[in-house]
C-alpha cells in the first residue's frame, strides 16, 4: 500500500527561509508584546507578518521571472 507513494521532498531556498524566519519572529514578538501588556504594540508588530510574507513573494517571484 505504501510502496506506491513517492517520497516528496520540499526544498526551500535561502531567501525563502529568511523571509519565513523573519515572519515567524515577528509573530513571536507580537504575541510576546500582547501578553506582556503592550497590546497596541503587539497589534502593530502583528501587522508586519503579512507584510513580510508579501514582500518575500514579490521579491522571489520577481527574481524567478528574471531567470
Amino acid at each position: 500500500m505504501f510502496s506506491k507513494l513517492e517520497s516528496t521532498q520540499v526544498i526551500f531556498s535561502k531567501p525563502k527561509i529568511l523571509f519565513m524566519v523573519a515572519a515567524f519572529l515577528s509573530l513571536v514578538l507580537s504575541v510576546t508584546l500582547w501578553y506582556t501588556g503592550s497590546k497596541d504594540q503587539g497589534i502593530f508588530v502583528g501587522l508586519w507578518v503579512p507584510s513580510i510574507l508579501s514582500l518575500g513573494t514579490l521579491v522571489l517571484t520577481n527574481d524567478r521571472s528574471a531567470q
